[in-house]
């Protein structure tokens, strides 16, 4: 057993101080004061009252570190892609493959499949964003690669053996039996790049809909007469709706009134993440197409967004600017939230009794200085400076 001592920690109830975390076998066992601290358990860190938050959980990454995980899809390459995410706080992600043709898809189930039995830190499943999607909302991804789905898709889609398969898709694309078979299966089907009608998007969610991929991006708009699929993931309680927080994809407006119209435990934080992030290097390519990163921003050459280069602890202090939300809801949006919509609140997103030690310490201004991933610390080259002029 281990102790995280005089931390001032984001409990399920608020933040409390001068609280100490035990942990053992990658688990927490005891979230209590500093008094009652038992004796003899090891200071694995004093954090001298800097605030201890759940790890972040993304469930739309595409790369990191320089690494686009279409071009490799590889244990070798998600392991470089979660260590590029774990000096923002990330501490659980999802690799996320864009519009692929069916061996490629086939490689980086495999790769997934294979990086969790390797024990690679924070590899909780993949996400299979498309192929199966509207063209005429296909943003970056590559048109050729748009199919259909039919049983030899959904077979593949159900093959991973570990962890949780994430599956975007346009519901007017497919059929509701589509999707309750995918459901049935275990799938987490999220709807995205789409030009759904409300009426579609409502038989979708009775199919076993889950969730709305990157909320407002690459959908029909609203309007008085067709309100489309965005008024229904804002309406139906039953939707979880992921946005892009960067200043960008979404204007704050527009992520103020998705706010007062869903529940704060219905929406959560996403990166979308590219190579650029936590890469020296910011360019990119898309297959042939080249992407100029410049102020956090990832465009093509003719004004296309393409994925963001945003990180999730920037993601939480941008929801706090943009939403007016404290430290402890902005935190949620980025772990309890996202650990919710894919199923594993059970595990993760939370500091307390049974979870997984996944945890970070942030600065004074939110700037993240330690992570733990089971336990174990991990504090990359960033971290540290950080901690330096903290």
């Amino acid at each position: 057993m281990k102790a995280i001592i005089n931390a001032c920690v984001m409990t399920p109830d608020g933040f409390v101080d001068g609280q100490s975390v035990l942990f053992e076998n990658s688990h927490i066992v005891k979230v209590c004061c500093n008094a009652d601290r038992p004796a003899g358990v090891p200071i694995n860190c004093d954090l001298s009252g800097m605030k201890l938050v759940p790890g972040f959980v993304d469930v739309q990454v595409n790369g990191g570190g320089g690494v686009l995980f279409n071009d490799s899809p590889t244990v070798d390459a998600i392991a470089a892609i979660g260590e590029a995410h774990r000096q923002f706080g990330t501490t659980g992600f999802f690799p996320t493959l864009i519009s692929d043709d069916q061996q490629v898809m086939k490689r980086a189930i495999r790769a997934v499949d294979e990086a969790i039995e390797a024990g690679v830190p924070g590899v909780l499943g993949i996400h299979l964003e498309g192929p199966f999607l509207n063209p005429e909302k296909s943003g970056v991804h590559d048109l050729s690669k748009f199919m259909r789905i039919s049983a030899d898709e959904v077979a593949l889609m159900v093959s991973l053996r570990r962890g949780k398969t994430i599956v975007t898709l346009a519901p007017e694309m497919t059929t509701p039996d589509m999707i309750r078979a995918l459901h049935q299966h275990g799938v987490i089907v999220s709807a995205g790049h789409t030009q759904a009608s409300y009426e579609e998007a409502r038989g979708a969610l009775d199919a076993g809909l889950r969730g709305f991929t990157h909320l407002f991006n690459a959908m029909r708009p609203m309007s008085s007469r067709q309100p489309g699929i965005i008024a229904a993931a804002l309406e139906d309680p039953r939707g979880w709706c992921g946005v892009i927080a960067d200043g960008y994809h979404v204007h704050p407006a527009m992520l103020r009134l998705a706010m007062r119209a869903k529940s704060a435990e219905q929406i959560f934080l996403v990166t979308d993440a590219m190579p650029s992030v936590g890469a020296a290097h910011k360019a990119f390519s898309l297959g042939a197409t080249d992407v100029a990163v410049a102020d956090g921003k990832c465009m093509t050459g003719d004004g296309t967004l393409a994925g963001s280069d945003l990180d999730m602890i920037s993601a939480v202090r941008n929801a706090m600017k943009f939403l007016g939300v404290d430290l402890s809801q902005a935190v949620r949006m980025a772990s309890h939230v996202p650990a919710r919509f894919v199923h594993l609140d059970h595990r993760l997103g939370q500091i307390r009794p049974g979870l997984q030690a996944d945890f970070i310490s942030l600065s004074a201004r939110h700037e993240v200085i330690n992570c733990w991933v089971k336990g174990e610390m991990m504090i990359s080259q960033a971290s540290k400076n950080a901690a330096a002029i903290a």
